[in-house]
């Protein structure tokens, strides 16, 4: 391992950007669609990898619905949660923050309460498996109507102690931002956190219709930002956390070479950008799979690695004793990769 691969892996850091449904590897799919005796449209895990190339957003969600269909019972959810955290603990991931997209369920008859139920007690094993905390994020699809969205943040009511904040994603290109104020304004008043996705595929205009409109506490993914400087000046003075998916951004086509990523930019000009895994099962890696292949480019060096992991922490929506104890940790784990310090 080269010294920068050692300190990715030494590092403790969080996992803010993760969908738990994009998590569901091949064999667990397959192990599901067994148990659940539902038929999905693959003869074998292989056939299934091989599926997994995509030219935009959309050739990708429609892959990850279907996956999707074989999760039916409380046991699924939880497995697929703990099946994530081990891999995340392994990457000394010590906090996450997932998002979840009960639509993609409760529209196939699933019970909201099965999804719920089954990805808490995922995140409560993992906890006393790992000590690797984690909070819930409710994610509206998009590309379905607001109407939609009010009612799942109905049906999501017994549970708001246990979920940290609302998020929007799926299709964003003809779906912007504005589509969702009302409910996004429902859930601020409720004491709901808020983030979405904007900026991936669609304009910078639709990131500031997430800060304006929807008022987010932090923005996923942000990339188009860096086309208009007044809004990366924006965003630079309000501290406001970028998660950003670089292998998802390479898989989707958003870049074409890793060599082309824009985290070296979003840094040079004071970007509280993190790194986050999105959808790894479909995207080829986790956590520290998305550190490496920038180390690997050429784009970082240790301070950047380390700021990135620690932008992680300040990012995040632990408490400040919790992050400052975060931070605490990732100083000591990157001592010794600062031997000027």
């Amino acid at each position: 391992m080269t010294v920068l691969e050692h300190l990715i892996a030494d590092m403790p850091k969080a996992e803010l950007h993760l969908h738990i449904e994009g998590s569901l590897e091949p064999e667990l799919m397959f192990a599901l669609a067994q148990r659940n005796k539902v038929t999905i449209p693959f003869a074998s895990v292989e056939d299934v990898r091989a599926a997994y190339s995509f030219s935009r957003l959309q050739d990708f969600l429609d892959i990850y619905y279907a996956g999707a269909d074989v999760l039916r019972t409380e046991e699924d959810f939880r497995d697929l949660a703990l099946a994530y955290f081990d891999r995340a603990a392994a990457d000394n991931v010590v906090h996450a923050e997932i998002f979840f997209d009960p639509q993609a369920h409760t529209d196939r008859g699933i019970p909201f309460s099965v999804v719920a139920e089954g990805l808490l007690a995922g995140m409560k094993d993992a906890e006393a498996k790992h000590g690797l905390t984690s909070r819930l994020i409710l994610c509206f699809l998009r590309h379905l109507d607001e109407d939609a969205a009010f009612a799942t943040l109905a049906a999501a009511e017994p549970w708001l102690d246990r979920i940290e904040g609302v998020g929007l994603d799926s299709s964003e290109m003809g779906h912007p931002p504005a589509k969702f104020a009302n409910v996004f304004a429902r859930a601020g008043e409720m004491g709901l956190r808020r983030v979405a996705h904007a900026g991936e595929e669609g304009p910078p205009a639709y990131v500031h219709e997430a800060l304006d409109l929807l008022k987010v506490d932090r923005l996923d993914h942000g990339n188009r930002s860096l086309e208009d400087q007044a809004l990366v000046t924006r965003l630079a003075r309000e501290s406001m956390t970028l998660t950003v998916c670089p292998l998802s951004n390479l898989k989707l086509c958003v870049i074409d070479d890793m060599r082309a990523h824009p985290i070296p930019t979003m840094l040079r000009q004071g970007l509280r950008a993190t790194i986050n895994s999105d959808d790894p099962a479909y995207f080829g890696g986790y956590v520290n799979d998305n550190y490496r292949a920038l180390a690997t480019a050429g784009l970082v060096d240790a301070d950047d690695l380390i700021l990135l992991a620690r932008n992680s922490f300040l990012g995040s929506f632990l408490d400040d004793a919790a992050v400052a104890t975060h931070l605490a940790a990732l100083d000591a784990a990157a001592h010794h990769y600062q031997p000027s310090r």
